[in-house]
Formats: C-alpha cells, sequence, structure tokens
C-alpha cells in the first residue's frame, strides 16, 4: 500500500482469476482512491478477459464476487467498495490482450508510459527548505479535487524569495494528474519584446500536446489563436515564472475559456498588480513570505557547512549572517555556498565587505524590480532605502508629496512590487537587502565624486560635501540623524551651490559657525533640530517649501521671513522653549497642519488660526503657559459654524464644560478630550456634529455622563451621529450607559470601550448594533452581566470586570467561544 502512495503511475493487469484474490482488490480499490486524490496515473491491462466481465462482472469475476459475498455478507461494505473499483478501473485507458505477441504489447506500454515519463520531474533546489508545506497549501487553493472549472493562481513576492523553487515543487507534486503540462521558465528574460513571445507559444503547445515536432507559429495573434483551438478541451497545467508584462500572459494565458475544464494555470511575479488586472482575484495570490529564522538558519547550515569538512564558526558570526539575509533565500544560497570551507577571519572579512557593497549576484536579481519602475516611483523608492525605512508612513506621504512626486500611486506600486510592506503600527518597511541595494543605487550614481550624488546621508559624506567647493552641484536630498549629538561647520554658502536641494533633514546636529545661512529656494522639506532659526537665509524668489519642522530652537516668536512661505502646509513646532507668541498665519494661505508641542512659554495664538481656509489639524501638547487663545475660537462660545477644523484634542486642560456651540464644528471628524480632571458631562448639541467617526473621553476622571438623544433641545434631527465608529470612556466615571439603549445613535458603531469605570450591566439592545467589532469593558469591576452579544463581534476583553464571577449571564459567551471569538480577553470568566 505505501508503494501504491508513492508511485506516479500504475497498471492493473486484469488476468481471469484476478477477482479472486481479495487482495488484489484491495490494491485495485486503493490505486482508485489515490487516482480519485489526483495522486496517480492509473492504466488497465485487459489480459485474455473482456472488459465487460470486470465491468458488470461477469463469468470469472462474477463467480468471485459471489464467493466474496458468500464469505463477508452481500451487504458487506468491503464487496461494494471492490465491486466500485472493478466499475471503475474497467473504463480506464489501457490495453487488451486475447492472442498475440506478449512482447509486443509490453513495447507499447513502455513506449507509451514513457511519453509520460519524459516530463520529467523539474530540478528544485540542492536543499529545500519549508516547500513540502507550503505546496500543500497551494494545491487546496487549486482546489484540485474539482473538475468543472480553470482556476488561476498567483504566487507573489520580491526577488530571491523563492517563487520559482516553491513553482517547480508544485508542478512536480501535480502535473502527472493533467492531460498536459509546461513549465515556462523566465518569461520575463525569454520575451524582451513582443516577437519573442512566439517562442514561447510554439513550447507551450509542444510540451502540453506532447507533439513530436515544433509547430510552426507565424505570429503572437495567430498563436493565440492555436493556444485557444488546440487546449479548450484539454485539462492542462501551465507554470508561467517571472512574468513582469500584462501582455505576457495575454499572449500565453489570454483566458479561462482557453484551456478544458479542471485546468489549472500559476503565474509566478513581483507585480501584484498584473494579478489584479489578469483578473486573479485576491482569494488565488498566494504571497510568498521569508523563511522564519530556524528555517534560515537550516537552510544556511546546509550550504555553509560541509559534512567532510567540519570548520569551527562563532556563533555569532552565523547570527551575522542570518541577520544580513534577513530570511531571503536567494541571499542564504549566495553566501553560504561562498562561506563554505572558508576559515573564520575569512567570514568576518566578508561581512565586512557586505555592510559596505552588496553582493552582486544578490543585487542583481533584486535590482530587476528597481528597474521595472517608473520614473516616480523610482524617487520614492530611493529615498524610502536611503532615508525612510520604519517611519510613518503619513509621515513619508507628506514628505514625498511636498517633492513633487506622487506617494499615493507611487507607494501602492512599491508594495505592488514587493519592494516595501506596510507593518501593522503603519511604518514602512524594506528588507536589508533591498534596502542595500537602493543604496547602492545611489552610490553608482558617481563613485568618486560625492556632490554628483543625488542623495547623502553618512556624515563623512555630508561634512565632505558641505566643507569643499564642489562647483554646480546635483545633492538633492540631505538626511543625518545620529543618534548621538555631533558637531559641524556649515558655512554660509554651504548650500548655495545645491540648486536642486529638496529635502534637508538634520536631527542631533549643531552648527559652530555663528552666521548666517542662506537655503535654495527650491528647498520643499526643511527639519533641524537644535538649529537657530533667525539664522536662516532663503535666496530671492518664490519659496517652495512644503513642510517646517524645528526642535530645540531658541526663538522668542517666529520672525518675519515666514510671510514669504506661500506654499507652506505643514509645520512643527517642538521643543522651542523660548517661542511666546505665534505670527499671524495669514501669510501661509496653504497651512493644513500646525503642530506646537513643549513649547513651555508659548503664551498666545494669532487669531488668524480662527479664519485660516485651509487649516484643519491644530494641535497643542504640553504648552503649560498657554492662556491666550483667539477669542472667536474661544471656550465657552463658538459663535459661527468653522468649515476647516476636523480634529480638535484637548488634553490636561481645567475646562469644566464643552459648550453648546460645539455645534458649529460642523467638519469636526475627530474628537478626543484627555486627563480633563473638571470634565463631569458633555452637551445634548454633541448630536449634531454629523461627520463625528471617533469621540473619546479618556482619563477624566470626575466624568459621569453622557447625554441621551432625547436630551437634544432644538428641530429633531434623523441623523444621530451616524458616522460614529470609535467612542471611548476610558478611565472616567459612568455608571450608566442609557444612552446606548438608542440604536438610531451611532448606528454603525465599530469599536466601544467603556475600559475602568463602574458600570453595572449593558443594555440588551447591543446584541442588535450590527457593525460592533470590538467590546473593551475591562476592569469595570461592579460589572454583573454580558448580555447577549452582536453577530459582527471580534474582540471582547472583560478582563477584571471581577462581579461576574458569581453573577455573571455566561451563556452569550459560552455561544461566542464556539463560534471562534477572535479574541476572549477574559481572565476573571477563566476562574468560573
Amino acid at each position: 500500500m505505501k508503494a501504491i502512495e508513492e508511485s506516479c503511475i500504475a497498471i492493473i493487469v486484469f488476468s481471469e482469476d484476478y477477482a479472486s484474490s481479495w487482495w488484489c482488490l484491495e490494491e485495485a480499490t486503493k490505486i482508485m482512491e489515490c487516482k480519485e486524490q489526483g495522486d496517480l496515473i492509473v492504466f488497465s491491462v485487459f489480459y485474455k478477459v473482456e472488459p465487460k466481465e470486470v465491468r458488470t462482472p461477469r463469468e470469472s469475476y462474477n463467480k468471485a464476487m459471489d464467493k466474496h459475498e458468500f464469505k463477508f455478507g452481500k451487504d458487506s461494505e468491503k464487496v461494494k467498495r471492490w465491486k466500485k473499483a472493478l466499475f471503475d478501473a474497467s473504463g480506464l485507458s489501457g490495453w487488451h490482450l486475447n492472442e498475440g505477441d506478449e512482447s509486443k504489447l509490453i513495447q507499447e506500454i513502455v513506449k507509451e508510459i514513457s511519453t509520460y515519463l519524459v516530463q520529467t520531474s523539474l530540478h528544485v533546489a540542492k536543499h529545500p527548505v519549508r516547500i513540502d508545506s507550503r505546496v500543500a497549501e497551494l494545491k487546496l487553493m487549486l482546489n484540485l479535487k474539482s473538475h468543472e472549472d480553470v482556476v488561476m493562481v498567483g504566487l507573489w513576492g520580491q526577488g530571491g524569495i523563492g517563487k520559482t523553487n516553491l513553482s517547480k515543487a508544485l508542478y512536480n507534486a501535480i502535473f502527472r494528474q493533467f492531460d498536459g503540462s509546461c513549465f515556462l521558465a523566465n518569461v520575463r528574460e525569454a520575451s524582451k519584446n513582443s516577437k519573442d513571445l512566439v517562442p514561447l507559444q510554439e513550447r507551450l503547445l509542444f510540451d502540453i500536446l506532447k507533439l513530436q515536432q515544433k509547430l510552426e507559429v507565424s505570429s503572437v495573434d495567430r498563436g493565440i489563436i492555436l493556444i485557444q483551438q488546440r487546449l479548450c478541451h484539454e485539462k492542462v497545467l501551465l507554470v508561467l515564472d517571472d512574468v513582469d508584462d500584462l501582455h505576457q500572459l495575454e499572449a500565453l494565458v489570454g483566458g479561462r475559456n482557453w484551456f478544458g475544464d479542471g485546468s489549472r494555470i500559476i503565474v509566478t511575479t513581483r507585480d501584484k498588480h498584473l494579478l489584479t488586472c489578469h483578473e486573479i482575484d485576491q482569494d488565488h495570490v498566494y504571497e510568498v513570505k521569508a523563511l522564519y529564522i530556524n528555517e534560515a538558519r537550516e537552510l544556511f547550515s546546509n550550504h555553509a557547512f560541509s559534512t567532510r569538512q567540519k570548520i569551527e564558526i562563532a556563533t555569532y558570526l552565523v547570527d551575522k549572517v542570518l541577520n544580513h539575509v534577513g530570511g531571503l533565500p536567494l541571499a542564504i544560497v549566495v553566501l553560504g555556498s561562498f562561506l563554505l570551507g572558508r576559515r573564520e577571519c575569512e567570514w568576518e572579512s566578508t561581512l565586512n565587505n557586505l555592510s559596505g557593497i552588496p553582493d552582486e549576484t544578490i543585487n542583481n536579481v533584486l535590482k530587476i524590480s528597481y528597474d521595472g519602475l517608473d520614473a516616480n516611483a523610482k524617487e520614492i523608492f530611493l529615498d524610502i532605502a536611503c532615508f525612510f525605512k520604519w517611519r510613518n508612513i503619513e509621515y513619508v506621504k507628506k514628505v514625498i508629496d511636498s517633492c513633487g512626486y506622487e506617494a499615493t500611486i507611487g507607494l501602492e506600486i512599491l508594495i505592488e512590487r514587493s519592494l516595501i510592506s506596510i507593518s501593522f503600527h503603519g511604518g514602512l518597511e524594506v528588507h536589508d537587502l533591498i534596502q542595500s541595494m537602493g543604496m547602492d543605487i545611489v552610490r553608482q550614481e558617481c563613485r568618486s565624486d560625492l556632490g554628483r550624488r543625488s542623495r547623502l546621508r553618512l556624515y563623512d559624506d555630508v561634512v565632505d560635501v558641505l566643507s569643499h567647493d564642489m562647483g554646480d552641484c546635483a545633492v538633492e536630498a540631505i538626511v543625518l540623524q545620529p543618534l548621538e549629538p555631533i558637531e559641524i561647520y556649515i558655512s554660509h554658502d554651504a548650500f548655495t551651490k545645491m540648486r536642486k536641494l529638496r529635502l534637508l533633514i538634520l536631527d542631533n546636529v549643531h552648527n559652530s559657525f555663528q552666521g548666517p545661512i542662506f537655503l535654495p529656494k527650491e528647498l520643499r522639506w526643511f527639519q533641524w533640530d537644535g538649529c537657530a532659526f533667525y539664522n536662516l537665509k532663503f535666496s530671492h524668489g518664490p519659496k517652495k517649501l512644503v513642510g517646517l519642522e524645528l526642535s530645540n530652537c531658541s526663538i522668542t516668536a517666529m520672525p518675519n521671513q515666514l510671510k514669504g512661505f506661500q506654499q507652506l502646509k505643514y509645520m512643527t513646532l517642538r521643543g522651542c522653549n523660548s517661542l511666546v507668541s505665534m505670527p499671524d498665519l495669514s501669510c501661509t494661505p496653504n497651512l493644513e497642519e500646525l503642530y506646537l508641542f513643549h513649547c513651555k512659554k508659548l503664551l498666545e495664538i494669532h487669531e488668524s488660526v480662527a479664519y485660516h481656509y485651509k487649516l484643519r489639524v491644530l494641535h497643542l501638547l504640553g504648552c503649560n503657559k498657554f492662556s491666550i487663545f483667539p477669542s472667536v475660537l474661544q471656550f465657552p462660545d463658538i459663535p459661527h459654524k468653522l468649515e476647516g477644523l476636523k480634529e480638535l484634542h484637548i488634553k490636561e486642560s481645567a475646562i469644566k464644560e464643552i459648550p453648546a456651540s460645539i455645534e458649529n464644528l460642523c467638519s469636526l471628524k475627530s474628537m478626543r478630550l484627555s486627563s480633563c480632571e473638571n470634565l463631569a458631562s458633555l452637551p445634548s448639541n454633541i448630536y449634531n456634529l454629523q461627520k463625528l467617526e471617533q469621540l473619546a473621553i479618556e482619563y477624566c476622571s470626575n466624568f459621569i455622563k453622557f447625554p441621551k438623544y432625547e436630551e437634544l433641545i432644538g428641530p429633531c434631527r434623523e441623523i444621530k451621529l451616524s458616522n460614529l465608529q470609535y467612542l471611548s470612556f476610558t478611565n472616567c466615571n459612568l455608571s450608566k450607559v442609557e444612552f446606548l439603549e438608542d440604536l438610531s445613535c451611532f448606528p454603525f458603531l465599530r469599536c466601544l470601550c467603556l475600559e475602568e469605570n463602574n458600570i453595572t450591566s449593558l443594555p440588551t439592545s447591543i446584541s442588535k448594533r450590527d457593525h460592533l467589532n470590538e467590546l473593551v469593558v475591562y476592569n469595570n469591576c461592579q460589572l454583573q452581566e454580558i448580555p447577549e452579544l452582536p453577530p459582527s463581534l471580534i474582540n471582547l476583553d472583560a478582563d477584571g470586570c471581577d462581579s461576574l464571577q458569581t453573577n455573571g449571564h455566561l451563556t452569550s459567551i459560552d455561544r461566542w467561544v464556539h463560534r471562534a471569538l477572535t479574541v476572549v480577553d477574559t481572565a476573571s470568566l477563566a476562574k468560573v
């Protein structure tokens, strides 16, 4: 039975006395079961018996089955399985011999079987790791048991991640289940232009149809017709490896109706968008990811250490290699093979060299993805590789957009090409080797003349360029952010030769030069921690600055030169402890976001902030002396509607109440009141904020009441915070939540946080909040009952609700556990 399971092809020889052996029947049953599972090709030989004798059964087969029924019982399931196996096997293609030359029949069988064996398995890898589990996942995605439809699957991932090896292993595992199969390798390389697609079409037809000689194809269009005509009734397996252009898919696998029922098409690519364009849905896209650390260590050991030649290598060196390659199989194999048999000192030297200059073999593979980008995406990628790894994507978007590039589409393309990814927390992730590849591209722009490189990030390089007269400089961006404070000499004209400079970020950098510094008017984003802003001068003419971030600057007021920045959108002042007041913001008509963090002497903001047409974010944090707010915005009165303000965050304020005129903040989307210890309630007019999406009252220890909708005075409104999705009362003093009973209020609520209050019960109507995904009642010590929960709930946190231990109604929780609620963090419930 094990031999049957491990075979690729089985031949059942039906002789006159075959059915008399119960063991032969068991083998036939096992063979047909394996065929049904798609793991076995089966042929039959009818040796001096007719197929109909086996099928019905008749004559000797009938007598044999009668004996089995007498022995095991007429209704025996075992005998029924045997009969079914005989019936199915008798319909297989095969050979029939009554009289004739047996040797000729054997030669014919060998020849036929050989045609299948010609389709030999593909070489996958010398030391495959983590292949079998991935193949099993892909087989499920391919739904091989279905013979009625054509399934297309995409394998997507960055260069060197192992897509080709995985597709080969998958091909080897399933190709014998199809009438014909073909693995087209290196499609990108083999089809440099449209004419080169013809040989691929010819190869496809030759392999699948098992032709004796090549079928001539005169043009791509003719090839498309031939593929459709010749393969539309064939159950085929086709793998297209390394596709990078939609024309390749259109010429080779244009539509599902090109192939017969049960066919499977597999496409490997670095470009996820290609799969979308070819209508391969996301459920059929398999992302090939890097190896886990234990898998990477196994693969590396297989290549770096010989079983015959034992060389002791320090563990920290192996760890250093694995940290460098980051689970990328290509890099693991290349470096492991290179280090095989080398001494420890040679390992050290190799790793030191790699830190500055990437391995050429690895780099060339990774660079293919970069070469296929448009100009916009290339510039964005190089900025990210050189400067913005791990930075928040929203921050990076602002910087990139300010520099004149299209960040939204550019970042999406980089994600689709597997060059970058976004972490769960919104940070930009770049594989170390891909980052090294990007930095090497910049280094190759000019190896000897630093002033002709587009981007500078190393201390020595920046100092070299700033301290020498290099003529017309090509530098576009400088980002210098040492971990420890450094002092650098930047003369008054250091930046004037950098006419292309668009991005300048200096953190932990102190300038020892005391005089004024002139900046180029082309500068789009300027950020400096510790600069003397009053010493900065911009060249004459229209200024293009979009983003300005200053930290720890000793300025008492913003200088008049701010008037020249018509394009300024984002301004952040952090830790400017001498700053007393802000200027008239009407001189920056395009300002959208103003952040003032820990400016401890700031007293007032100019009233122009209240009338600023485009200002949408005003954030004050840690400005302890702030006391003079523009009267038009000052609580407790907001006299007229403000269309621009979308976020209102008030923290550690002595505010006692929110005025009813809060409804005049008609565009408000987010409102957060934090650590306002004197705040006890909100006005009912809060229900008139029709665009509000997030409302958070947090650490307001005296907050005891959220209004009911019925308390709203004035004309009745149908809209009752219908856009509100996030509602939080964390660490307040709520004891009742009647406002939740009215389901017409905030009907699309997704997250409700009632953490650390004095709530005794939840309304039963909560079960009908069909959009609620998350409910947090953590540390409500007096909560006695959790009612029926809504069907949409994913996360429930009821840890620390001690009164539930004896009084809790747990029927609802029990049902949710059985329905696989994703997270049930209920420590106190676990004690019951």
